[in-house]
């Protein structure tokens, strides 16, 4: 029974945001000045204060602590710890390549997490991979535009960051299927919780390394990048682009 009420607690605060969203996307887009005229982005202006804001605080917070953490962190632990949460991801994957009728993904998936979970230690050594078993990460988002579901608008979540209408509703999905989240929430789960965030930001050293490079305008090349990505990992590589259309979301972009 505390398990299940506090699921609901977990959940719906997020469906709160997905109708939040859902007013914002009706109502907000004709005011946005010509500027802002791109489509995907009609958010524009909240979009690029939430992107520094999150900026600001990985800056200050998050990545400070991600390059303390894999400076002292030896590389067979820190591969135990990514390994671990990846197979928790495998069993998110399996419902959503289920929902999708993607038999043999789903297979796949499930064949991993009982790998993994017994020879490999609740996931520490990634048994599976060495196997031959593919790994499929698929999220609700997917699922939604698998389903037909257009993006929507691009919003920045904070502190998640890069995201979309659909990609957002999709996120309650995740949180409401992924066991981690399920458990009492005690000393113990707001651990879990920083060392998931940590070990994934520390992950993504080298490449946002890169990134501050190369980005001139670093928004725009995270959206673009980003909505690139999803359009590729809804559609499976294919190279049909998942475009928004306006009209799936009672959206006038023209005004």
């Amino acid at each position: 029974m505390k398990q299940s009420r506090y699921q609901s607690a977990t959940i719906k605060p997020i469906v709160k945001l997905g109708v939040i969203l859902a007013a914002l996307a009706a109502t907000g887009c004709a005011t946005m000045p010509q500027e802002y005229g791109d489509p995907r982005d009609p958010w524009q202006p909240y979009n690029r204060a939430m992107f520094k804001f999150n900026t600001d605080f990985d800056n200050a917070f998050i990545k400070p602590t991600a390059q303390a953490y894999q400076k002292v962190t030896p590389e067979p632990v820190n591969r135990g710890v990514t390994n671990f949460f990846d197979n928790i991801a495998d069993l998110t994957s399996a419902v959503n390549n289920l929902l999708q009728f993607k038999v043999s993904r789903t297979g796949s998936d499930v064949g991993r997490i009982l790998v993994n979970s017994t020879v490999g230690v609740l996931g520490i050594f990634d048994v599976a991979t060495n196997l031959g078993i593919p790994s499929y990460k698929e999220d609700f988002g997917q699922t939604l535009g698998y389903w037909g579901f257009a993006n929507g608008p691009y919003f920045v979540m904070p502190i998640i960051g890069p995201s979309t209408v659909r990609d957002t509703l999709g996120f309650a999905g995740d949180v409401a299927v992924d066991p981690f989240y399920s458990i009492n929430k005690n000393e113990i789960y707001w651990g879990f919780i920083a060392v998931r965030v940590i070990d994934k930001r520390a992950g993504l050293l080298t490449a946002s390394a890169i990134f501050n490079e190369a980005a001139i305008d670093r928004y725009s090349f995270v959206r673009d990048a980003y909505l690139q990505r999803r359009a590729n990992q809804v559609r499976d590589g294919d190279p049909s682009d998942d475009v928004i259309d306006p009209e799936a979301w009672d959206l006038d972009f023209a005004d």
